[in-house]
Order: structure tokens, then C-alpha cells, then sequence
């Protein structure tokens, strides 16, 4: 039998697989007491300094185990020492896998003495390999999922097993569904989200912090939200509605708090990833549970309704909504509830907007501001400062020269907040600066401006003095805030240059993005002409520089429109010569969706500002109109289909679907640069892919976004040199899809659609006149039954078009009179 062993390290893996399944039926009638060349050799090889001896060590390990893993239970300590040390070899993946196998075989006869050993395990080495393993070896992954979903939920209250839940999700939502693995997850996490804390004590998020350092208090409860917001983000919305609604209404229904709380953070995190299947098919009735909440006994359902309509005035656009913000202001005021009022600021910044509307028509803000002043005066809490400070942004932003009588005592509270270097200020500064950006974007330059100067000089002085990424950030928004709507001539003289002075070569990723950012606004403001490498490796650092590159580009057709010199516009050619084949080659080359559409919409801008100067190089409208049509095709990197089945297509196809809104966007911005007849070849090419989009079978985002493209390609052309003729060469394959359109079931389809339809008949002129009878019926049917505003209006500025084009071809007395009854 030793002969046997030292043979198997030689073998092939093939054999080796199959010698160990061999010896786990021995063990299942040899136990390994009676076995000693077993345990000897799986001691000396699973301890080997040689790696691929701990691989095959740790598969025999793993087959006799799975085998019959009750006899090694003398072994357990022993055997979790040893997987201990193999699960910190991170650089071995397929020893990591056997190591997982091993401790997943042994987990159910794991009894007292061994438990805290492998507790300590699940909570830190195993989870670490899964991550690993997921972020580098997912293939490893993808045949096991179920048995690691399941072995995730055995050990759920550990913060790690739900982090990785959420990551597996992210990676594999198609395969969890496959696999029917949803149902299971959330039964799994819903007793955590809903749990109530224990005896006199609170969840994290409900507890007065005290401590002013801003630290986040990571809970099971808060990942079990984040596994229902990745779901959101990653799942198909009907199915996952289907198994999570019966569940989230159970808990609302509850008479326990927490059980209440639970299903209002769920209805919360659905808020973005499923905002369109929210807004469209149950908008009201939870918008109904919401604000009812805000008026429940519990002060912890309070808080979580706040943190729910906080979310939903983020993402589903419930902002003007003047019934809700009457909802939050009578709760406010009701219960006078300062500790609930602050917690809903501070994580609902936002939703201030929805009912300020409701404050402006009522005498409400005094009182607002008398709150918030006090808090700013009368309290030593430096977290309720901070919230104060956050709070006055919110207000700003919504009231904004409302706020003019509070400016003074405002801004000095903020200043003396901003002359202090304790480290336990960090927090409060970074808000006062942020909501100093705030003040100088709304107030009025008029009130602002006296103080801007002193103020920038406080932040930089902070950023002088004081090593944090999160103020320079909020340094850096202020500055181009300042430049942007407080001293919109302001060139490179300080106090703008020490923005200049941030590397973009730092760790801090969001500091990067915002230095980009920060630099495009002071450049398209201030004319500063620059140009640096967007070569590097985070993807929101290179989108905000192709951002920043195209502000740079509008900053230079600026100068020059200002200051139309030869010198100004050989800058602006030479500039536009360096961007837009870098933007070219990234739409060729970039693998990351965000980075393309990033470069997309930057491209769209300097097109849409710099119009025939883009195209003053014979190649660049071939050039861009065939990065055009590789996005429309899904001919780019980053939209390889080429993944494996696991592969989450409902994800894929949305995402597919902005990168291709962003690219038809651009077709008409093309059109209204060029003469027409230059760029028919091209458009030719590109209108099929955008006509396709118009099909009934489509989605209602394709055909609103198939017909807004071709009605926004007519009005371009009707400026243009050759326009006319181009349109009307156009007409006969385009009327009918606009016509169609202007019969749609959605209207904002049957909008773009009758938009379309008067630009074509205004970009046409006489060439389409034999058509004026049969749109003329279209628009009377459409009158008689249209209830949208929007429409109606459209439709009679689509009257009009044709009126101008030709008034002898429309009957005047007929039109008057659909117009006077409409």
C-alpha cells in the first residue's frame, strides 16, 4: 500500500482523481485508525513545502472525508489546524477548492469542542478564499453554486457569508435563478433583516451616534439589504417581485417593529435597481405604505420610512410630488420628532425638494431654519452639527433664494467649522464644504460672491494642512462650484491653480474622479486648455478623464467664438486632433460598458458644441460614424457576448441598450454639422439599426428611443445645407414608422412619434405635401382620443410645421377648428 501512495504523487491528475475515489470506498470499510498509511500520508503531504503535494494531498483528503467523514472526528482539531493554514495560501486555488469541500463535508459533525475553531474559520480565511475565488477563479465556482449558497446560509449571520452572497449574486445572478436558489436566499435573509435587536439595545443605523467620527456600523441586517439591492440591480424584476412581494407584505403587515421596519428597508433598496417596474406597475400603493409609515408609533418604522422615501425621491422621480411632501411636513411637525427628523436628513438628503415645493406656498421654512440654526448653535454634538450642515445643503438646493434671509448667520457657523484642524472635525468639515458648494450654486452670485474668495481659501487651507481624500474632494466640488456659477471669468490665476496640484496618480479612487471632474468644469468655465492621459486602471477615474478631455474641447470653441482669432482656432483644430481619435480607439478597444458610454456622452457634447470644427479632418465622419455603427451592431469589446451561459442576458441587453441610446444620440448631432449630402452615405448605413428598434415587439424604451432618434435626425436637417433634399429621399421609409408610432398604446412614444412627424413635414417642404391628407387623418383620431398633454401639444406644433412648409396644402378652417375643440 505505501508502494501505491508514492505513486500516486506521479500520476497524471486524471489517475490521481481516481486513485482517491478509490481509497474514500476503502475508508467507507477501513477505518483510518486502522489505516495508518493513510493518515501518515495525508499528514506529510497537505504539509509539504511543495505546492502541487498539498494540491494532491488535500484531494485525497477531500474524497476519503466526503467518503465517510464520521470516523475522523478524533481528528477534527488536528484537521481544521491544518485546513486553517491551507486557507491562507491563497496563491494555491485548487488546494483552496479541496480545503472548501473538505470543511463543507464536516461541517454537520462538528461538535462543542471544535465549533468556535471553525466558527473562527467561516468568519475569516473560508470567506476570504470565496472572494478570492470568485473575483479570480469563478469558473471554479459556477458547477457548485448551490452547494455554496447553501453552505453561505448555514453560517448567515456572519457579516463575510452575506458579503459574499451579494458578490455571488452580482457575478451569477442567471445561474442563482437557474438553479431556483432565489426562494432559498431570501427565506434565508429576511429573518435577518426583520430581527429585532436584542433587549435594550438598538440596530446600528437607529442609535444616536455620539462619537461624531462617521464611522459606518457594518450589521447582518444591513447585508441582507444589500443582498435585496444587488438582486434588484442583477435580476429581471417580475421574478424576482414574484418571490420577494408575498414575503415584504407579510412583514408590513406585522405588529412587531422590526418586522415592519424590515419590509420598508426592503421596499427601499428595490428602489433603484427595479425603479421602472416600481414607477410603472406599483408606484402608488407604495408610495401609499410609505407615507403611512411616516406616522407609525414605532420610532423605528418612522426612520425607516424616511430612509424608504428617500430612496424613492432618488430614483423614482416622486420629488414633485406635492402630496408627499405635505405627508413629510405634517409628520415632522406633528411629532416633533428631532432625533427621526435628523435621521431622515442625513440619509435623505434629497427628498428635502419633495416637500420644500409644499414649504414655499406655506409658512413653514422659518421654523425649518430656526431648527436648524439652533442645532448649528446650541449644541456641543458635532453629529448633529454635521446633520444641521447637511440639512441647510438639502434646503439650499430646493428653497435656494428663499434662503437669502438665513445666508449670514449660515455662512459664519460654517467658517468657524472650517478654521479647525482636530481630527474630530473631519466629518463636519467635509459636509460645510459640501454644502458651501451648495450656497454658491444657489444663492445667487450676488450674495455669494462678496465671501468666495475667503471661502476657497478655507478649503484649501484645510487641504494644506490635512491629509484626507474625502475633503480635497469636497475641496475640489467647491472650487469648480465657485469657477462654475460665482466667477464664470475667473482664468487660471489663483486661488483655482492648487486644484491643478492633485495627482491623479493617488490610491483615492473617488478623490481621482472628482479631480477630473472639478478640472472639465473649471475648463469649459475658465478656458483653461489642458490635456492629460485618461490611461488608468479604474474605470470611474478613466470615464470622468474622457469627460474632462471633452470639457476641454468646449472650453477651447469657447475661446475661440469669444476671441475668433486664426491662432484660437488652429488651438481648437489641434485639440479636437488629440480627443476624438482617443475617444475613437476607446470605443474600439475598452472593455468596461461605463468607460464607452462615458466616452459616448463626452463625445455627443463637443460634437453638439463644436459641430463642423469636429469634422474639419476629411476622415472624422467616417471615422465616428462607423464607431456609431459598432455599438449599434454590438460590435465593440464591451459588448462581447461571448461569456459563458451563466451569464445574466436581461443585464446584458439593458446594458447593451443604454450603450446604444448613447451612440444614436449622436447621429443627429452628426446631421446638424455637416451638409446633408455628406453625410447621407453614412446615415443610410445607420438608420436601419435605429428603425429596427420601432417594431411593436420591441420594449417601450426601443421605440421611444427609435422615433425620438429619426424625429431629432428631421429637425437637424432642416438646418443644414442639402437638408431638404436628404429628408425627403428620407420620407417614404420613415412616414410610415412615425405614423405607426403616433398609434402607439405608450405615450411617450405617440409623442416623439407626432414630433417626428412635423419635423419631416417642415425638413421635407413640398417633397411630402401628397402626404399632408393621410397625417392630417392620423392627428384627428389621435385628438379624439388623446389625453396627454404632452401630445397635444406636439401635435399642434406638428400643425404649425406644416402650415409654414406649405398653408395652401392644409385646410385652414378644418385645422382651426380640431385645434379650438382639442
Amino acid at each position: 500500500m505505501s508502494r501505491c501512495f508514492s505513486v500516486y504523487f506521479l500520476c497524471r491528475h486524471t489517475v490521481q482523481h481516481s486513485l482517491s475515489q478509490l481509497c474514500a470506498v476503502m475508508v467507507k470499510h477501513e477505518t483510518p485508525d486502522r489505516w495508518p498509511a493513510l493518515l501518515q500520508l495525508l499528514n506529510q503531504s497537505t504539509k509539504s513545502s511543495n505546492p502541487h503535494d498539498r494540491q494532491v494531498g488535500l484531494l485525497l483528503l477531500n474524497k476519503v472525508i466526503e467518503s465517510n467523514p464520521e470516523p475522523f472526528k478524533p481528528h477534527y482539531c488536528q484537521l481544521l489546524q491544518l485546513l486553517r493554514s491551507v486557507l491562507e495560501d491563497h496563491n494555491n486555488p485548487t488546494a483552496l477548492y479541496y480545503c472548501i469541500l473538505t470543511l463543507t463535508a464536516i461541517t454537520e459533525f462538528i461538535g462543542t469542542e471544535e465549533m468556535q475553531m471553525l466558527l473562527y474559520l467561516m468568519s475569516s480565511e473560508a470567506m476570504e478564499v470565496f472572494n478570492e475565488l470568485m473575483e479570480s477563479e469563478v469558473s471554479v465556482i459556477v458547477p457548485h453554486v448551490a452547494d455554496v449558497v447553501r453552505f453561505f446560509l448555514e453560517v448567515r449571520p456572519n457579516l463575510k457569508a452575506l458579503s459574499c452572497v451579494t458578490f455571488l449574486i452580482k457575478l451569477k445572478s442567471k445561474t442563482v435563478l437557474k438553479q431556483k436558489l432565489l426562494s432559498p436566499i431570501l427565506q434565508a435573509i429576511f429573518p435577518v433583516l426583520t430581527a429585532a435587536p436584542p433587549p435594550g439595545e438598538q440596530d446600528p443605523e437607529d442609535e444616536e451616534d455620539d462619537s461624531g467620527d462617521g464611522t459606518d456600523n457594518e450589521s447582518p441586517k444591513h447585508c441582507a439589504a444589500q443582498i435585496i439591492d444587488t438582486m434588484a440591480l442583477h435580476m429581471p424584476p417580475e421574478k424576482l417581485f414574484q418571490q420577494l412581494m408575498p414575503l415584504t407584505q407579510t412583514c408590513l403587515a406585522s405588529e412587531n417593529p422590526y418586522q415592519r421596519k424590515g419590509g420598508l428597508m426592503c421596499l427601499a433598496v428595490l428602489a433603484e435597481g427595479c425603479a421602472d417596474h416600481i414607477r410603472t406597475k406599483i408606484l402608488k400603493s407604495v408610495l401609499q405604505t410609505v407615507c403611512q409609515s411616516l406616522s407609525d408609533s414605532s420610532e423605528v418604522v418612522r426612520s425607516a420610512g424616511l430612509f424608504a422615501l428617500g430612496q424613492f425621491s432618488e430614483h423614482l422621480q416622486v420629488s414633485q410630488n406635492t402630496s408627499v411632501g405635505k405627508a413629510v411636513f405634517l409628520f415632522i411637525f406633528g411629532f416633533q420628532a428631532f432625533k427621526i427628523w435628523f435621521f431622515g436628513v442625513y440619509t435623505w438628503n434629497e427628498v428635502l425638494a419633495c416637500f420644500i415645493l409644499f414649504v414655499t406656498q406655506y409658512p413653514y421654512l422659518p421654523t425649518l431654519m430656526e431648527t436648524m440654526l439652533s442645532a448649528l448653535n446650541n449644541t456641543d454634538n458635532l453629529k448633529i452639527k454635521e446633520l444641521a450642515v447637511s440639512a441647510i445643503g438639502a434646503i439650499a438646493n430646493a428653497a435656494k433664494e428663499l434662503l437669502v434671509p438665513y445666508f449670514t448667520p449660515v455662512i459664519e457657523s460654517l467658517k468657524g467649522f472650517l478654521t479647525t484642524t482636530t481630527e474630530e472635525m473631519r466629518s463636519l468639515q467635509t459636509q460645510s464644504l459640501d454644502t458651501l458648494s451648495v450656497l454658491a450654486r444657489t444663492i445667487g452670485k450676488d450674495v455669494f460672491s462678496p465671501l468666495a474668495a475667503e471661502c476657497v481659501q478655507l478649503g484649501l487651507n484645510l487641504t494644506n494642512t490635512i491629509d484626507d481624500p474625502d475633503l480635497r474632494r469636497c475641496t475640489l466640488t467647491y472650487l469648480h462650484t465657485h469657477v462654475v456659477h460665482v466667477h464664470p471669468n475667473t482664468h487660471t490665476e489663483n486661488p483655482m491653480c492648487p486644484c491643478l496640484r492633485f495627482s491623479v496618480e493617488n490610491a483615492y479612487i473617488d478623490e481621482k474622479e472628482d479631480a477630473c471632474e472639478a478640472l472639465g468644469e473649471i475648463a469649459f468655465n475658465a478656458g483653461i486648455l489642458s490635456y492629460f492621459s485618461p490611461q488608468f486602471p479604474h474605470e470611474d477615474v478613466r470615464r470622468a478623464a474622457f469627460g474632462a478631455m471633452g470639457q476641454f474641447c468646449r472650453a477651447q470653441h469657447k475661446v475661440w467664438k469669444e476671441n475668433p482669432t486664426e491662432a484660437n482656432q488652429q488651438a481648437l483644430l489641434k485639440l479636437l486632433d488629440i480627443v476624438v481619435p482617443c475617444f475613437l480607439e476607446t470605443v474600439r478597444r475598452e472593455p468596461e460598458r461605463h468607460v464607452v458610454m462615458g466616452v459616448l456622452e463626452s463625445m455627443n457634447s463637443v460634437i453638439k458644441s463644436c459641430k463642423e470644427e469636429v469634422f474639419k479632418n476629411p476622415s472624422r465622419l467616417k471615422e465616428i460614424s462607423h464607431a456609431i455603427r459598432d455599438v449599434l451592431k454590438k460590435k465593440t469589446p464591451c459588448q462581447d457576448s461571448g461569456g459563458d451561459e451563466a451569464d445574466d442576458e436581461d443585464q446584458q441587453a439593458e446594458y447593451d441598450a443604454m450603450l446604444q441610446e448613447f451612440a444614436g444620440e449622436g447621429i443627429p448631432l452628426v446631421a446638424a454639422s455637416v451638409p446633408a449630402d455628406n453625410f447621407f452615405p453614412f446615415l443610410n448605413d445607420l438608420l436601419p439599426f435605429i428603425m429596427n428598434k420601432a417594431k411593436s415587439s420591441c420594449t417601450v424604451a426601443d421605440r421611444s428611443f427609435s422615433v425620438g432618434t429619426i424625429a431629432e435626425i428631421l429637425h437637424a436637417l432642416m438646418s443644414v445645407s442639402g437638408g431638404r433634399g436628404v429628408a425627403g429621399r428620407l420620407s417614404n421609409r420613415l412616414l410610415p414608422v412615425l405614423v405607426a408610432g403616433a398609434k402607439d398604446s405608450d405615450p411617450e412614444v405617440r409623442n416623439n412619434s407626432v414630433f417626428g412627424l412635423g419635423c419631416l413635414a417642415q425638413a421635407a417642404g413640398p417633397i411630402v405635401v401628397s402626404d399632408y391628407p393621410m397625417m392630417l387623418s392620423v392627428f384627428s383620431n389621435l385628438l379624439s382620443k388623446e389625453s396627454d398633454l404632452r401630445v397635444i401639444d406636439n401635435l399642434c406644433a406638428a400643425l404649425c410645421r406644416m402650415i409654414m412648409s406649405n398653408v395652401d396644402a392644409v385646410p385652414l378652417e378644418q385645422v382651426c377648428y380640431i385645434k379650438y375643440f382639442s
